[in-house]
């Protein structure tokens, strides 16, 4: 019996043009116009835990702060249900000194894409004595109960966050759906794995999980993707004068709740914020770019992480953030 190969590509139409140069080349660079940039695998990820735990759980939520990272992962989210609207609330753990013009970006976004905002007050939770001011003033520790106590009145049993694993040690041990037990405490030595993308968002009553679906992606990328994006951001993230400080090497913004002591100079300088956070912790940095083509060329060539060099908070100790995600934290 005779036996003949067949070819494992075949081209049906003109066969003439089968051996054409031209025609080949052709062919080539449609495969190179199908393969993903290094954004947009990123998007394709970043949206498909968000569909796949959407659909998974009950009753999401997703933190937004009007800070860049949870700006972008909600972006990524509009995209993800569009033309629907995205179809859960956002939450905010306010603390009472975070920046007026991050809080106004906050409600316009909100409004602009008709979503319902949650806000959990530290303020209130100081107010009705269930929680004290901190020594140093920064209230940032002080979230976590009121974060827990959001999600448990309103029965929330995932949430998303915008945690990224280049920030900080403990967030780099995170996996991207992470469990939380009944008193909404996370250990890192209870993990479930994620092979080939598969995603495990099961809990027991009471338990919830965190869903961080930008893990993956570092700050350059979100600049890069913000730039791409056309993404407004509230005003902040650019540089422009204002007057601060400094203390313990972080430029602080002069302000009600982060007022210069005896032996610190105020002076007018040229900053801006890489993350938006409380007032009392938050240092800006000495920067001249206003364009997000020329922010993405500074976090390039930047040696420190974001929360490294700008949030006194994550200063306290060597595990300060570690120590805040097992209590509750995010």
């Amino acid at each position: 019996m005779t036996t003949t190969s067949t070819p494992a590509t075949r081209v049906t139409g003109d066969d003439s043009a089968a051996g054409d140069p031209a025609f080949l080349s052709a062919l080539a660079g449609s495969a190179d116009d199908r393969r993903l940039s290094h954004l947009d695998a990123l998007e394709a990820e970043s949206i498909l835990v968000i569909r796949e735990m959407a659909g998974e759980l009950e009753r999401p939520a997703l933190l937004f702060s009007g800070g860049k990272d949870s700006v972008v992962m909600l972006h990524l989210a509009a995209k993800a249900f569009w033309p629907a609207p995205i179809p859960f609330p956002v939450l905010h753990v306010d603390t009472g000194h975070n920046f007026p013009e991050v809080l106004a970006y906050r409600d316009e976004t909100v409004e602009r894409l008709g979503l319902r905002l949650v806000v959990a007050s530290v303020q209130d939770y100081i107010d009705d004595g269930r929680l004290r001011d901190r020594a140093d003033g920064t209230r940032n520790p002080l979230q976590t109960l009121p974060l827990l106590d959001a999600i448990n009145d309103n029965r929330f049993d995932g949430v998303f966050g915008g945690g990224r694993r280049d920030e900080e040690k403990a967030r780099a041990k995170e996996r991207i759906v992470s469990l939380r037990d009944e008193f909404g405490q996370w250990d890192p030595k209870n993990q479930r794995p994620e092979l080939w993308n598969l995603f495990n968002p099961r809990h027991r009553p009471g338990e919830h999980v965190r869903v961080f679906p930008i893990s993956n992606w570092t700050e350059v990328d979100i600049w890069r993707y913000i730039d791409r994006e056309d993404i407004p951001l509230a005003p902040l993230y650019y540089a422009h004068e204002r007057e601060v400080f400094n203390r313990d090497g972080m430029w602080l913004a002069v302000g009600p709740v982060s007022l210069p002591r005896d032996d610190e100079t105020v002076e007018t300088r040229l900053v801006r914020y890489r993350t938006v956070g409380d007032m009392s912790c938050t240092g800006a940095v000495e920067s001249p770019a206003r364009t997000n083509a020329e922010i993405v060329l500074e976090v390039a060539a930047s040696t420190l992480t974001e929360r490294g060099a700008t949030r006194a908070d994550d200063r306290i100790s060597e595990a300060a953030m570690e120590d805040r995600k097992k209590e509750g934290y995010f």
